[in-house]
């Protein structure tokens, strides 16, 4: 009993220290913002849950209104009877692509063609998010890239003069075949073609890299790591404000164009002097001749 009393009299004292009151009010705290936390969390979640399954919803809505005629009620694709894809199945093509397609105005597309030219959007911002959540709820894909994904605002100037040697590589191995030195585009086969770069945003860049639209390869981040076409976006930015070091760059074509020039003025300025000189020298025989 005495060691029964001494235990409930040693507790009770600790019971009574400042030190104890302090630690259950610090327990306290602890439980109460856990507790509030994992509700703050399960209700944000709920919240954006909810908040995507109405985006999706809004663009099944427009995706049913606007594009099922070509890619089918559900996204697969339609065929014609002769076995023409009207339009290719969107099952697994992302955001990403969705967002690209819809903000260069390519789709809706307003004619089957080897080549889909960017036109102004049909779509305003929230109804493009709408769509292109909507395909991203169709399968697994490329999402919508980050803006620090592709932007080239917070290098410094060592960093970017690196990134544009980095990129200006990238771009002259896998780009130039189709899309000039420069930038500037070119010709396909079969009727398509390059599309030029120059006004091109740094986003819709990335998501072409990303997702490679029509002739286009796409270079995934196993093929192409993000900086790596952030490089890239870097050195096509640099080129519209490099000066034509050479003289008047012809839009910077390539060979057809600087020979085609060279033929009309060059070959043709020394044809024109040679016939002027040819007819002054006839002239001038013939005021001898009558001279004479």
């Amino acid at each position: 009993m005495r060691l029964l009393n001494r235990s409930a009299g040693r507790l009770s004292r600790h019971r009574r220290s400042p030190l104890a009151g302090l630690l259950v009010i610090l327990a306290g705290l602890l439980l109460t913002g856990g507790i509030f936390t994992a509700v703050a969390n399960t209700t944000a979640q709920a919240d954006q849950t909810a908040s995507n399954e109405e985006l999706v919803a809004k663009g099944r809505a427009l995706f049913l209104v606007s594009c099922s005629f070509c890619h089918g009620q559900n996204g697969e694709g339609v065929s014609t009877e002769n076995g023409n894809q009207l339009g290719p199945s969107l099952v697994g093509v992302g955001a990403a692509a969705a967002d690209f397609q819809l903000s260069t105005g390519r789709m809706p597309m307003a004619q089957p063609g080897a080549q889909v030219p960017s036109k102004p959007e049909a779509f305003d911002d929230d109804e493009i998010a709408a769509l292109s959540a909507y395909v991203a709820s169709l399968g697994p894909g490329p999402a919508i890239p980050d803006e620090s994904d592709y932007s080239i605002e917070g290098l410094s100037d060592e960093e970017r003069q690196a990134a544009i040697a980095r990129g200006g590589q990238i771009f002259l191995t896998n780009c130039t075949a189709c899309h000039n030195f420069q930038g500037s585009g070119g010709a396909m086969p079969r009727g398509g073609y390059a599309p030029a770069l120059h006004e091109t945003s740094a986003k819709n860049i990335y998501q072409a890299l990303l997702t490679g639209p029509q002739n286009m390869p796409n270079f995934t981040n196993g093929n192409l790591s993000p900086e790596e076409k952030r490089d890239v976006i870097a050195y096509l930015y640099s080129l519209r404000d490099m000066p034509e070091y050479g003289g008047f760059g012809l839009g910077g074509l390539g060979p057809v164009p600087e020979g085609m020039a060279a033929w009309l003025f060059g070959i043709g300025l020394c044809v024109g002097a040679a016939v002027w000189i040819a007819a002054h020298t006839t002239r001038s025989n013939k005021k001898k001749v009558d001279a004479a």
